[in-house]
C-alpha cells in the first residue's frame, strides 16, 4: 500500500517552478541562460517598506500575530479597497495570508465539497486547476484564445455553468496573458453571475497596478455591487511592490466566509510573518507614486518583447493591456525541426528546445491550459530582453 495520499494522483508539479530549476541547473553548470520563466519583477523592494520591515524588527515585532493578520494591517487593507476599488470592507470581512496562493488555498478548502465544479477561464495560472482538485472539486476550464483577447465571453460563461457550479476563478490582468477586462467586458460576465445564486467569483485581482495605455482596473464586486456578498477580492503586496519574497497576500469577502478561512488557516500555517505584515502596511499606506515610474518601464518592456517576438517566423504575439506576462502563438512552429535536430510537434517541444539550443527559458502554453503558445516574463532588464528575444527569432529561424 503507498504512503501517499490518492489527491496527489490528480495534482502536477508547477511547471514553471520546474523550467526554472532546469535553468538554474543549467547556469549552474556553467551554460549562458536567460529565465523568462519565473513572474517576479525585477525591482528591488522600495526602501520605505525595507526600512518599516526593520522597524518592525528593532520594535520586537517578533512573535506571533492573530491567525488571519494584524489589526494594522487589516485597516491598511480596508482603505486600500475603498482607496482604489471603491469597496467597503470592515476588519472582520478581511483575511491575510502567505502569499495570495494560501488565500485562495483557504477558500477553496473552505467551501469546496466533493463535486464541486470551479470554472477557470483558459490561459489559466497554472496553480488553479490543481489547487481545486486537492480540495476535491472539479475544474471546468473555458477556453479563451486570441480571436476573443484571451477573455472569455459572457455566452461561453453561461455555457459552463451548472447547478454544481460554486466558483468562478477570475483573474485581470491574467497571468499568463496579460489581458485585461474592461468595465464593459466584465459588467457581462457580471450579469450571467448574477442570474446563478449558487455561483461565486473569486477575483484574483495580483496585478491591479500594472496596466498600460489607456485600459483602467476594475474588479468584479466594483462593477456590480449585487455581488458583493458573493465574491471573496483577492490581492496582495507581491507584483506591485516586489515583494514576491515577503509572502503576502490579502482578501476581502462575506465574513461568514473569512472566518472559515481563518479557521483552515488557523490549522496550517497560522499567522504570516509579523515582520511581513509590517511591511505591507508601509507598502499600502505609504507612497505609491514609485507605480507610475515602474509602469513606464514594464510598458517599454511589453513593447520591445511583443515587437521582437512578433517578428519571429511562425509566431503570433497579441499586445497584453497588463501584467509582465506576454503569450504569443506559435502554430507556424509546429510540426518543424529545429536547426539542432529537435522534433517541434507541441509548445512543450518548443520550451524544452529554445532553452538547450539557445539557453533562453519560457513556460510551454499547455502548463496554462492553451496550445500552442508559451509564456514570456518580462521582468527583466531590457538588454536582457533583447538579447533572449533576439535568440528566440534564430531559433524560429531555424526551424525547417
Amino acid at each position: 500500500m503507498s504512503v501517499l495520499a490518492q489527491r496527489l494522483e490528480r495534482v502536477e508539479p508547477s511547471p514553471t517552478m520546474a523550467i526554472t530549476a532546469r535553468a538554474a541547473q543549467m547556469r549552474a553548470a556553467g551554460q549562458d541562460v536567460i529565465a523568462l520563466s519565473a513572474g517576479e519583477p525585477d525591482f528591488d523592494t522600495p526602501e520605505h517598506i525595507r526600512a518599516a520591515a526593520k522597524a518592525a524588527i528593532d520594535a520586537g515585532q517578533t512573535r506571533y500575530t492573530a491567525v488571519d493578520g494584524t489589526p494594522a494591517l487589516k485597516a491598511a487593507i480596508c482603505a486600500k479597497f475603498n482607496r482604489d476599488n471603491g469597496l467597503r470592507y470592515e476588519p472582520a470581512q478581511i483575511s491575510v495570508g502567505t502569499g495570495g496562493k494560501q488565500v485562495l488555498w483557504n477558500a477553496l478548502l473552505a467551501t469546496l465539497n466533493p463535486g464541486d465544479e470551479v470554472i477557470i477561464p483558459a490561459p489559466y495560472w497554472v496553480s488553479y486547476p490543481d489547487m481545486v482538485a486537492m480540495a476535491g472539486g472539479v475544474p471546468v476550464i473555458v477556453a479563451a484564445g486570441p480571436e476573443t483577447g484571451y477573455r472569455i465571453t459572457a455566452q461561453a460563461l453561461e455555457d459552463a455553468i451548472t447547478p454544481r457550479s460554486k466558483w468562478l476563478i477570475f483573474n485581470s490582468p491574467s497571468n499568463p496573458t496579460g489581458a485585461g477586462y474592461d468595465a464593459a467586458a466584465l459588467g457581462a460576465l457580471t450579469d450571467v453571475v448574477l442570474r446563478h445564486p449558487q455561483l461565486w467569483v473569486m477575483s484574483d485581482d495580483m496585478y491591479e497596478h500594472l496596466v498600460f495605455d489607456e485600459f483602467r482596473f476594475v474588479t468584479p464586486a466594483q462593477v456590480e455591487p449585487g455581488l458583493y456578498d458573493r465574491t471573496l477580492t483577492v490581492n496582495g503586496v507581491s507584483k506591485a511592490y516586489a515583494m514576491t519574497g515577503w509572502r503576502i497576500g490579502y482578501a476581502g469577502g462575506p465574513e461568514v466566509l473569512i472566518r472559515a478561512m481563518a479557521k483552515v488557516q488557523s490549522q496550517s500555517t497560522s499567522n504570516p510573518c509579523s515582520v511581513s505584515q509590517a511591511a505591507a502596511v508601509a507598502a499600502l499606506d505609504g507612497p505609491q507614486g514609485f507605480l507610475d515610474e515602474w509602469r513606464a518601464v514594464f510598458q517599454r518592456r511589453r513593447d520591445l518583447v511583443v515587437g521582437m517576438l512578433d517578428a519571429c517566423a511562425g509566431i503570433r504575439c497579441p499586445v497584453p493591456e497588463g501584467a509582465f506576462y506576454v503569450y504569443p502563438m506559435i502554430g507556424g512552429c509546429i510540426g518543424k525541426t529545429s536547426a539542432g535536430g529537435a522534433r517541434i510537434d507541441t509548445d512543450a517541444d518548443f520550451a524544452a528546445a529554445l532553452l538547450e539550443e539557445t539557453g533562453v527559458a519560457v513556460v510551454f502554453g499547455a502548463a496554462f491550459g492553451l496550445s500552442p503558445a508559451f509564456r514570456v516574463s518580462y521582468a527583466a532588464s531590457d538588454s536582457v530582453l533583447e538579447t533572449a528575444c533576439a535568440r528566440i527569432q534564430a531559433f524560429c529561424a531555424g526551424l525547417r
